[in-house]
């Protein structure tokens, strides 16, 4: 079974990966797509060379590999949804099992301005992410799971187990916890990005201060939070309802 797990950044998308690579039957890939975006937008991200250098940078490449790639029952794919430009290919995706982490805009924002300035609302991916599950929704008749990045932290096993049995596999307590550490799966950027994962040991509680942005990330989160509101609408949890956290 090959899971491809659709997010935007600084939304536990790396701990999520840990949690479904410290399942006995799982094998992670992270984040595939990065060095072909690098490649085809210019874009200066922290570590560009060594992501260029660290995967293919044709798209076609890695749909063929990510719709071929196995090694255990469970293959799970973490992919940065605003990686997957107008132009790249689509019709690979559907041969996956997709699924949805989102999270409020306002705190990806926050978070994302810290490791690199002046965010776009392109760069945290929650207009790409809303596109696809559209797609995908029309294409199967049914939406795919959702989950939030919130719920996660304050809920982790009912979120989880919610997910799990969505995507039609079996729960393993195992996801719940993981060893500290970096991992020879992590891409080479973990060095920039990870380092409040590779600290980690299990999903934190959520933090509850009040996040604080600037005029133009303010306007920018107004932006995003129709898109994010449409797609939490679905969020799976302990009441399967949305919510404005």
């Amino acid at each position: 079974m090959r899971i491809a797990m659709w997010s935007g950044p600084r939304a536990l998308s790396t701990a999520l990966m840990r949690a479904w690579e410290n399942r006995p039957d799982c094998r992670v890939v992270d984040e595939p797509l990065y060095a072909a975006y690098l490649a085809t937008t210019g874009l200066d991200h922290p570590m560009r060379d060594q992501v260029l250098a660290s995967q293919p940078q044709d798209a076609g490449a890695v749909a063929v590999a990510m719709t071929g790639i196995a090694g255990a029952a469970i293959v799970y794919q973490k992919h940065m949804s605003h990686h997957l430009l107008a132009d790249m290919p689509r019709a690979w995706i559907d041969g996956l099992c997709n699924a949805f982490l989102i999270r409020n805009p306002r705190r990806v924002l926050a978070s994302y301005d810290q490791k690199r300035a002046a965010p776009t609302l392109a760069d945290i991916g929650i207009a790409q992410q809303a596109e696809l599950f559209e797609r995908l929704s029309d294409r199967t008749g049914s939406p795919p799971p959702v989950i939030d990045a919130d719920d996660l932290q304050a809920s982790p096993e009912a979120v989880l187990r919610a997910l799990c049995r969505a995507l039609g596999v079996s729960f393993c307590a195992e996801m719940l916890s993981w060893p500290a550490g970096p991992r020879e799966s992590d891409g080479v950027w973990a060095s920039h990005w990870y380092d409040s994962v590779l600290r980690s040991t299990g999903f934190a509680p959520p933090k509850h201060h009040a996040v604080v942005l600037s005029a133009d990330l303010e306007k920018m989160a107004d932006r995003a939070m129709p898109l994010y509101e449409k797609l939490a609408a679905y969020r799976l949890g302990t009441d399967q309802t949305a919510s404005k956290k």
